[in-house]
């Protein structure tokens, strides 16, 4: 007997929503998207800005930072109206060759202080055909952050950096693959412009992932060439060697940024500088710890098992992010989606972090469908969408977590979780 349209109606919409709980595919995935390449202008001024961005650096101030074709001052003029600039701050120019390749000028300056949560404007090397503007984070909680990480460029990178423009974040955070160059360096200039227009409003923050390695042998022996010169990091503020590890405060979060290829067994030099940064973390200052990695630690997917940068920095690292109380550990590398429960040397453990893979910005290579069955019991939710996350600090004990999957071009909140902060769990006191 076939039952009545309503009631297979129904039966369809309890079995979707039981999929999606379940953290499996629940719609129709679309299909990978073209490359998008960004093409400098043709207004012929080689001292024009391009691929204007900004990084915090301590408390209260913020890096500039720019290319030019030709020669232009290293200058950024600033105020908090527009076309008044009553501050100005020169800053060094510097450059890179890779093989046939040389870059444009690379151009810095750090300016501050600055007041939190304020509208500046600014123009960089006295171009006045085009003025800019950011907004500083809030000093104190709340705070909204972006995450999101392998971002390329593709049809889909621009439908998730439309979404996160519409989110209202202070802060992006991008645990590594920015521009997927790999080798070919005009596509890190084409990956400056993509996102500029997000990039000059608000703060990135960002470490490295493989695709930044860039080494060659005899032709390019050096890794990391390409994204050292344009996008540094305030490493030094945290007593950092190293611009592929630094931390840094905003608000009441304390931010660590971990290097997945580099050196990390407990010898190394960013094993002893993350032992003496959380050593110094005071959570009365920044109740959160937040730490963000290339390669993930816990990984339910099919793609990037038993990789090296996974499996011996888990090693190595966990007991140190468990010890300090680390709330969450954000990873990407794996192109899909997966949250995992408070979790500790391979069980759930009430005083360890929830580990979030978010390795699903757009990229050229597509999506890591296949996942491993049955679904371990730490994996809460999984599912191989591109998309974006949003984790906003409350205050000191709470923060909501969404991740937002890419369902064509809408932005669709498909998990979501309160997090209570580990410092406020007196179970977890050390």
């Amino acid at each position: 007997m076939r039952a009545p349209m309503m009631t297979r109606l129904a039966l369809l919409a309890l079995m979707a929503a039981a999929a999606f709980a379940a953290g499996g595919a629940a719609y129709h995935r679309p299909g990978q998207r073209p490359a998008v390449f960004i093409r400098n202008s043709d207004d012929g001024d080689s001292a024009s800005p391009q691929q204007v961005h900004t990084s915090l650096v301590g408390q209260d101030k913020m890096r500039i930072s720019w290319i030019t074709q030709g020669s232009a001052p290293p200058t950024v003029e600033y105020g908090k109206s527009p076309g008044a600039y009553q501050d100005s701050v020169t800053g060094n120019t510097t450059s890179y060759k890779y093989a046939l390749y040389n870059s444009g000028e690379i151009h810095e300056a750090v300016i501050g202080p600055l007041e939190p949560n304020m509208v500046y404007y600014y123009r960089c090397s006295s171009d006045s055909t085009r003025e800019f503007s950011f907004k500083t984070p809030p000093a104190q909680l709340p705070i909204n952050f972006a995450i999101v990480g392998d971002l390329g460029q593709t049809g889909w990178t621009k439908s998730t950096l439309q979404h996160i423009a519409q989110s209202n974040y202070d802060v992006l955070l991008l645990p590594g693959d920015l521009s997927y160059a790999d080798f070919y360096q005009p596509w890190w200039d084409s990956f400056g412009r993509l996102v500029e227009p997000l990039a000059s409003q608000r703060p990135w923050m960002v470490t490295q992932g493989n695709h930044e390695i860039e080494k060659m042998p005899v032709i390019h022996p050096e890794s990391f060439t390409s994204y050292n010169a344009r996008w540094r990091m305030p490493y030094e503020d945290s007593s950092s060697d190293s611009n592929l590890y630094y931390s840094f405060d905003v608000a009441g979060v304390h931010i660590v940024m971990l290097g997945s290829y580099t050196d990390f067994d407990p010898s190394s030099a960013q094993y002893k500088w993350l032992q003496a940064d959380l050593g110094k973390v005071d959570r009365t200052r920044t109740p959160w710890i937040v730490v963000l990695i290339h390669a993930p630690w816990y990984n339910s997917n099919t793609a990037h098992q038993g990789e090296k940068e996974s499996v011996r920095m888990k090693a190595s690292m966990e007991g140190l992010l468990y010890q300090a109380r680390v709330d969450v550990v954000f990873a990407g590398h794996v192109h899909a989606y997966e949250r995992f429960t408070h979790v500790y040397n391979g069980v759930a453990n009430d005083c360890g972090p929830v580990h979030i893979t978010i390795g699903d910005g757009g990229n050229r290579e597509g999506l890591a469908k296949r996942y491993m069955n049955p679904t371990p019991s730490i994996s809460v939710f999984r599912e191989a969408s591109f998309g974006h996350g949003q984790l906003q600090v409350a205050n000191a004990t709470h923060a909501l977590w969404t991740w937002h999957r890419n369902d064509n071009d809408e932005a669709v909140e498909a998990d979501s979780i309160w997090l209570t902060s580990l410092s406020s769990n007196p179970a977890c006191k050390s």
